[in-house]
């Protein structure tokens, strides 16, 4: 069905810019807020507006080929995976839009932030660029790669946590300062959720296996299957 394959193909494009875009606003959400730009942080608030009409162009897009008769599993499963990784994305733009109006919020502090978030932050930034990376060459291996690394990212959280209840316990923090922190500590947190979402649907679409729901977890993938790709 060549009118599916070059419409699949054009979808595929688009949730591939898609990712760029998401990837570019969160990358400028985490340097406004270590740089206190308020201007960087307006314009990342802006740029969520152009990602919200791509989500709802590419779901629009999507729905007339699950319409069109293809029988091919993993075609459909390319469909399907389209639509769920679209999703993604666009709550992963919302958090960084959440990182961001944090630096937009009036109160001004002159706390240090703690080098354990510089580091979740750029972690969380790396997992989300191979996640987009796995999707852009639908490349379970590095979709996989991404999945183990997600017990660190909740690792830098619970560090963050205790090390902030400290300081502020110590006088050294203020609570005004420490909600912030938190606010984005769990923004990028669920960013890095997101961005597993996404390997794990690049798991589904080329081995065809669900690997969320197995109690083994996705250590261990099993063999692809054999497909053709269109």
């Amino acid at each position: 069905m060549p009118a599916f394959d070059e419409r699949l193909a054009l979808l595929k494009q688009e949730i591939v810019a898609q990712g760029r875009r998401v990837l570019d606003l969160c990358t400028r959400a985490v340097d406004c807020y270590f740089d206190g730009d308020l201007e960087k942080a307006r314009g990342v608030v802006a740029g969520d507006e152009a990602i919200d009409q791509a989500d709802v162009g590419i779901e629009r897009a999507s729905v007339p080929l699950l319409a069109m008769g293809q029988t091919d599993e993993h075609a459909i499963r390319s469909v399907l995976t389209i639509v769920k990784v679209n999703n993604e994305l666009e709550r992963i733009a919302d958090d960084g839009v959440v990182i961001a109006e944090r630096v937009l919020e009036p109160n001004r502090f002159t706390e240090r932030v703690p080098d354990v978030f510089r580091v979740m932050a750029n972690s969380v930034l790396g997992v989300l660029r191979d996640a987009t990376r796995s999707l852009e060459r639908e490349d379970p291996a590095l979709a996989r790669q991404v999945l183990l690394f997600d017990d660190t990212v909740a690792q830098f959280k619970a560090q963050i946590l205790r090390e902030t209840e400290s300081e502020v316990v110590a006088g050294t923090a203020s609570v005004g300062f420490a909600f912030r922190l938190l606010a984005v500590t769990k923004a990028l947190e669920r960013i890095a959720d997101h961005a597993t979402n996404i390997c794990e649907q690049v798991i589904y679409l080329e081995r065809g296996l669900i690997v969320r729901h197995r109690p083994e977890g996705w250590s261990e993938p099993e063999a692809p299957e054999a497909h053709a790709k269109h």
